[in-house]
């Protein structure tokens, strides 16, 4: 990956993860100001020992922080991760949290999941009104798909055409990882050379599929040169034009781009005949290729092969569909998350990830229409996340505050401060967990 695309990608997570903090916290501070509640800071990230930028307007220090891993409001009398135990121990002030009814402080506490929602319905409906839903059928995979090493190890090949998954029709070719991992399936269904054939699915399928993050089954194309990239092998050498078409490697016939691809990998320092078509003309092109076996060379669109069809909303229409929306991709999370817990195929060590394996969602090239759909679906991860119910999380308060309500007794003040210091060794815990295994996966593990 170089430094470029890191750079991109890690953009485009700062920049998800910022509208997403900012308007969580929001969520909590507009109920708190509402309610006549002092909040003293409002801030973008956190800050032990220093912030970045910081400016006070009334009694509220709003601020950027250091330290990219989430952000906060500081509301008075409230036991939260600032453990400010000093202004606790004085006596409750009519402005605190402590001092408010117990249906604001619930109020209060909801207020940023609330928004999480509320904001992956909008991009979900504005993406449908503006983008609309578009989508490949799978009758128009005409070329059948392309399968890596764990498509291959079940007895997938490259050019079977996907029927049904389970026995039950796969709609659309963007689904089928997705209908494979959630219907948890015995078999998949394919035609082969005008054969059906029922491939059974393994144990330890769904776990590699989730450990690997990526598609198992790609669309398979005709290998057409839309551009290079800036450099690149096939640059530098201006041997290939715009419109050739790549046909062969050392006289062996590789007609997609998959093909063409698996292929090239297997001469890594070597030199190769690539043959092309250009125009009517087939020609030779010598290329002495480095350790990553690599030309830099895009393909042509997709549209061009294939027929997409793209469904569009008008604003009304969009609305309940950016629910649906909404609602289908919670599910699937959910249902993705319970796997960790419930299959023996589902290692917990190999599904969880960190900042890494989130960044690493984001495309390559800077892309709005991905950008927002990943922003939806991080703010209802995040939603889901936070009103779990582990003290320190917004769940956390929520819980007791309904405990409060139905007893009409209020937890004591020193079992709410024990009860968030554990959670937060539980929080702390699993980021380093998470993000420990990232930097194992993406970086230690490729030294040996």
């Amino acid at each position: 990956m170089t430094t470029e695309v890191i750079l991109v990608k890690a953009g485009q997570l700062l920049l998800s993860l910022s509208i997403l903090v900012v308007l969580h916290e929001l969520g909590h501070f507009i109920p708190a100001k509402l309610f006549k509640t002092k909040v003293e800071k409002f801030y973008l990230f956190f800050d032990p020992w220093f912030s970045l930028f910081k400016i006070k307007k009334g009694e509220t220090e709003y601020g950027i922080g250091w330290l990219p891993l989430g952000g906060y409001v500081k509301i008075s009398g409230m036991i939260d991760e600032s453990m400010d135990k000093e202004a606790m121990s004085l006596p409750p002030q009519p402005y605190e949290f402590r001092s408010k009814p117990a249906w604001q402080r619930l109020i209060i506490m909801i207020g940023g999941v609330t928004v999480n929602v509320i904001l992956a319905f909008f991009i979900y409906a504005m993406i449908l009104w503006h983008w609309g839903e578009r989508y490949l059928p799978m009758e128009n995979v005409k070329y059948g798909i392309a399968v890596d090493s764990l498509g291959e190890s079940i007895g997938l090949r490259d050019g079977d055409k996907v029927v049904s998954v389970g026995h039950k029709k796969v709609e659309k070719f963007g689904s089928l990882s997705g209908q494979l991992i959630l219907k948890e399936a015995k078999t998949i269904e394919v035609m082969r050379d005008g054969q059906e054939l029922s491939i059974p699915i393994p144990a330890g399928f769904v776990n590699a599929l989730l450990k690997q993050k990526e598609p198992f089954a790609y669309l398979r194309f005709p290998y057409y040169i839309e551009k290079f990239e800036k450099g690149s092998l096939a640059d530098k050498s201006g041997l290939f034009k715009p419109g050739d078409q790549m046909l062969s490697i050392n006289g062996k016939p590789v007609p997609y781009f998959s093909d063409f691809a698996k292929e090239l990998r297997k001469h890594k320092n070597e030199e190769v005949n690539i043959g092309i078509l250009r125009g009517k003309d087939s020609i030779t092109i010598p290329m002495k290729l480095d350790e990553k076996a690599r030309l830099g060379i895009y393909p042509q669109d997709l549209d061009k092969f294939f027929d997409f069809k793209v469904k569009k909303y008008t604003l009304l229409e969009a609305i309940p569909g950016g629910f649906r929306m909404s609602v289908d991709k919670l599910v699937s999370y959910v249902q993705q998350l319970r796997l960790i817990f419930v299959s023996k195929e589902v290692k917990v060590s190999e599904s969880l990830g960190g900042f890494m394996s989130i960044g690493n969602l984001f495309p390559e090239a800077w892309d709005w229409l991905t950008f927002w759909e990943m922003t939806a679906f991080l703010s209802i991860i995040l939603a889901f996340m936070n009103i779990l119910p582990i003290p320190a999380l917004d769940g956390g308060h929520v819980l007791f505050l309904l405990y409060e309500i139905i007893t009409g007794r209020k937890p004591s003040e020193k079992f709410l401060e024990y009860a968030q210091i554990g959670g937060m060794i539980i929080l702390f815990g699993l980021l380093l967990l998470a993000n420990g295994l990232d930097f194992w996966r993406n970086i230690i593990s490729k030294w040996f």
